[in-house]
């Protein structure tokens, strides 16, 4: 028998670094905290109380984009027009304010984005089409139509009950960000409880296995995309919510952050495998390296080099441990 073997503490520390190498919810706690404790050495203006606050308001957006974008990457699909979806679908809002009321064009505005997301799984499902063609050609067709339906102008003066999603509180936390964690709670309960989330992955998994099985493999993938096109329209009102502004070009660059911060949260572009609390950290990480260098005045033009070589380490590390882990 070793020494490490007679050592009190030996099996709970071995139990920690198996759960760290095994476990996405686990690594990415640990990756997020370091990057919190590293930014706050750096920059003693991170862990204040405002510039956390403004983080958690900053996460809101991206994480209800990458919220969908999970359901989407679980099916081994991408959804690159959820950026332009949160365009067009901001603009429908604003748009229809003055008519509708606050509850009625936010509700038009969801159903635009749910539809539009059903329409693309629809193609891709029934028309046998790469999800990257089709949701391209969305994306170009969602930006397009922003600009039509708008006249290429934004939409100012939205009314005081929208901005309250973004500057009331609830036990401390904002609206937003309560709301945020709410849905991702649901989006956890679902995808581990639910029968129609073990549909999802067993898609991502083994579609033909799963079609063998009985499941719905047509209906749910179909609905991954609507889910989508819906969280792109709840991103497009929280955003709307924040800058009380509405413009055309909102939205612009969503899918690469929601991407992103998927990848970053352990999922597998190949379907099949992922975590929703692994996401949820990776929108928490890539929102705290962003304000982190805006807090330490890196130039804007540097800051893409920054985020994309963060994003390619981080999925290179969970490649090493998830095959580590396998092994």
């Amino acid at each position: 028998m070793s020494m490490t073997e007679t050592l009190p503490g030996a099996p709970a520390r071995r139990s920690l670094a198996r759960r760290l190498i095994t476990q996405i919810e686990a690594r990415m706690l640990l990756l997020t905290l370091v990057v919190m404790a590293a930014l706050s050495v750096v920059s003693p203006y991170f862990l204040t109380t405002n510039n956390l606050l403004n983080a958690m308001d900053q996460s809101v957006v991206v994480g209800m984009v990458a919220l969908g974008q999970t359901m989407v990457i679980l099916i081994g699909g991408i959804d690159l027009s959820v950026g332009s979806l949160a365009g067009v679908t901001g603009m429908v809002l604003g748009l229809t304010l003055p008519t509708l009321g606050l509850p009625g064009a936010v509700g038009l505005a969801l159903l635009t984005g749910a539809l539009a997301g059903l329409a693309s799984g629809a193609i891709i499902i029934f028309g046998r089409l790469a999800p990257f063609v089709v949701t391209l050609g969305v994306m170009s067709i969602g930006r397009s139509m922003a600009y039509v339906i708008s006249g290429a102008n934004s939409v100012g003066e939205l009314p005081a009950g929208l901005g309250r999603l973004s500057t009331d509180t609830i036990g401390g936390l904002p609206v937003n960000f309560a709301i945020l964690l709410a849905a991702y709670g649901a989006a956890w309960w679902f995808l581990t409880r639910a029968k129609g989330g073990r549909t999802l992955y067993a898609i991502g998994s083994n579609a033909e296995a799963a079609r063998v099985a009985g499941l719905s493999i047509r209906l749910w993938s179909i609905l991954a995309y609507g889910f989508s096109g819906l969280m792109s329209a709840v991103a497009a009102t929280f955003l709307a919510s924040r800058i009380l502004s509405i413009d055309p070009i909102g939205g612009n660059g969503l899918e690469l952050d929601a991407i992103a911060a998927v990848v970053i949260g352990g999922a597998s572009l190949f379907g099949g495998r992922g975590s929703i609390i692994g996401t949820l950290f990776g929108v928490f990480i890539m929102v705290f390296i962003r304000n982190g260098l805006n807090l330490l005045n890196v130039s804007p033009y540097w800051q893409g080099t920054a985020i994309g070589s963060i994003i390619i380490a981080a999925v290179l590390a969970e490649r090493l441990l998830s095959d580590r882990g396998r092994g």
